[in-house]
């Protein structure tokens, strides 16, 4: 009998189950495909937005993980305590898994109290619960100030701040109370998206400014007060609000550090095209990673990849086509190239789309096309076959999918 592998997959998110389902399609079934995650409910992030304006409830965006992966893909509902690299082990609570090669996807988590104030005074649309409870924070508005404020960077979908703002002034404005609440953005960046480049950044601020969003870059937030209802930033006096949004402080998960996977940066560094990291046969995908990408946003500071789901995505097919060429002997010269996309929701069932090569010489070369209701129906689009059942998800991609595969240029593997 030939040698049989066991492929552990760390994170049931995008990108594992991504790689887990496309490395099923792709080894023999004597090879197991292992995917281990804390919540068995698969929560589907961009679909936050709309569970925070009401258009979804919180039960429309979650599916059982078992129900999105290929049959054949282990499931293992679990705590990881430990990554043990030198032995090929991952501790559970009560046992331990091997494997012969590890994909870690265990994107970012949030850190609010990092920021003096901000766990105990901020909403966040970050989290399926905190989403849940913005929406009933928004009904209570009748009047005043909501900031969102982008607390630290970097932070996942780069995006998701300014889509929140045109959404939330949106519910405003389909309530008749748009002249009686003012919505503020609050970043430490120069402009929006500003890894993407002048051309988006110069369109995004032009859609906050159409929809009456005060937009207010290089404001670096050092602390709240609660209890007053301000917002400290670093250089710049005291700013008053009367509902919060926060994008949390991100970090990568306690156990990569202990690991020995995290870089200077605090996030595993990989090789930009194989995603491969400086430890034999393991692999990194998605948001728990560092990426260098071409330009600078500051003299100093090297522009990075940005923490989206499309770069999940595309990153996860490449590691398991390499894997898996691997494992049958064979060479690969599959390479994540860097292109992505990111349709940015607008309110009134409009929104805007933007795509590029973020490996682009000598800075990232991304087009902005203008909005409408066929970007916003595409994204509702994905939303239904990302959360169908792996069959009935398999019906749907030909037909769907193979529109938007030549829309967006996003591979498409069945």
């Amino acid at each position: 009998m030939a040698d049989t592998h066991s492929i552990v997959v760390l994170g049931g998110g995008v990108g594992g189950q991504v790689v887990a389902n496309e490395l099923r399609r792709l080894l023999p079934k004597e090879h197991r495909v292992i995917v281990i995650e804390q919540h068995r409910q698969h929560a589907f992030a961009p679909s936050f937005l709309w569970v925070m304006t009401g258009d979804r409830r919180s039960e429309q965006v979650t599916r059982d993980l078992r129900e999105l992966v290929r049959p054949g893909v282990e499931v293992i509902e679990a705590n990881i305590r430990a990554i043990d690299l030198a032995n090929r082990r991952v501790q559970l609570d009560r046992d331990a898994i091997a494997y012969d090669y590890l994909v870690v996807a265990l994107g970012a988590e949030l850190a609010p109290e990092t920021i003096p104030g901000l766990a105990d005074a901020a909403h966040t649309f970050y989290t399926l619960d905190g989403a849940a409870r913005l929406q009933t924070a928004l009904e209570a508005v009748a009047g005043g100030t909501v900031a969102i404020v982008v607390s630290a960077l970097p932070y996942k979908c780069p995006g998701a701040p300014h889509e929140a703002a045109m959404l939330i002034a949106d519910v405003f404005r389909r309530r008749g109370r748009a002249d009686k609440v003012s919505v503020h953005l609050y970043t430490p960046e120069p402009q929006p998206m500003p890894v993407a480049g002048p051309a988006l950044g110069d369109a995004v601020r032009q859609m906050l400014e159409q929809r009456g969003i005060a937009f207010h870059p290089s404001h670096k937030l050092t602390a709240v007060r609660g209890d007053a209802r301000e917002l400290l930033f670093e250089g710049k006096p005291p700013v008053a609000y009367d509902l919060l949004v926060a994008i949390p402080p991100h970090r990568a998960p306690a156990l990569i550090r202990e690991a020995g996977l995290a870089g200077e940066a605090g996030w595993i560094p990989v090789d930009r095209q194989t995603l491969a990291t400086r430890h034999d046969r393991v692999f990194a995908i998605g948001d728990v990673t560092t990426v260098p990408i071409p330009g600078r946003w500051k003299p100093d500071v090297p522009l990075m990849l940005p923490k989206a789901g499309v770069f999940a995505h595309a990153q996860a097919l490449v590691v398991a086509g390499r894997m898996a060429a691997a494992i049958r002997g064979a060479a690969s010269t599959t390479t994540f190239c860097g292109d992505g996309f990111c349709m940015l929701e607008a309110g009134d069932d409009l929104a805007g789309v933007a795509f590029g090569d973020f490996f682009h010489e000598p800075s990232p070369d991304v087009q902005v096309k203008s909005i409408g209701k066929a970007w916003h129906l595409g994204k509702v689009l994905f939303e239904k076959w990302w959360l169908s059942p792996w069959g009935t998800r398999r019906r749907l991609l030909k037909s769907a999918l193979a529109v938007g595969s030549r829309i967006y240029g996003v591979p498409v593997n069945l």
